[in-house]
């Protein structure tokens, strides 16, 4: 699982980068849980819930099944 989500951010990482932040993985879970660091931009952004929770969390649920949560440490 860990590997698709790898590749899954690979896939979201443009568009962040193209706003000056990025997104580096910590670890996946047994239980389908992600936890991420945002860096860059996207690390004091006032926005960055809602990219994790609207943009990462959303694509990542939708691209690798048994996904179940992705929290920023």
């Amino acid at each position: 699982m860990e590997e698709k989500v790898k590749e899954a951010l690979d896939m979201i990482r443009p568009s962040l980068q193209a706003d000056g932040g990025d997104v580096e993985l910590l670890n996946v879970s047994e239980d389908g849980v992600v936890r991420v660091r945002l860096v860059g931009a996207c690390g004091g952004c006032p926005f960055s819930t809602l990219t994790l929770q609207q943009g990462i969390e959303r694509s990542l649920k939708e691209m690798v099944p048994g996904i179940k949560k992705v929290m920023a440490v």
